[in-house]
């Protein structure tokens, strides 16, 4: 029985469902096979939310509730609240990840 809930963030759907189709116009079996690698990968968090680092560059900068999972090349960032797990975004970690929160934060609707 999974010792904490894990939820997705509609931004991290989005950056799932954008990874796969990318994919998928190349290949959709091996679409597929990312989509069910990355899932098989966050439900590992339902019991061992710690496994994942804390993400380095914010550790850097003393923010250490944040926690990554790889499933290369993409990063699975994730928080642990109590006993929830937030999955909060999935982006290719060969981009730099100030550069994504920095584009995030600006393309935000107030």
């Amino acid at each position: 029985m999974p010792t904490y809930s894990v939820s997705w963030a509609n931004i991290a759907q989005k950056d799932l469902e954008d990874i796969i189709n990318y994919i998928a116009q190349e290949s959709v079996d091996n679409a597929l096979n990312i989509l069910y690698k990355i899932k098989e990968k966050t439900a590992t968090l339902y019991n061992f939310p710690e496994r994942g680092r804390i993400v380095p560059e914010l550790k850097y900068n003393n923010i250490e509730n944040y926690r990554e999972i790889i499933h290369y090349p993409w990063r699975i960032i994730y928080r642990i609240d109590n006993k929830n797990v937030y999955v909060l975004a999935i982006f290719d970690g060969r981009r730099n990840i100030e550069d994504i929160l920095l584009s995030r934060l600006l393309k935000q609707k107030l």
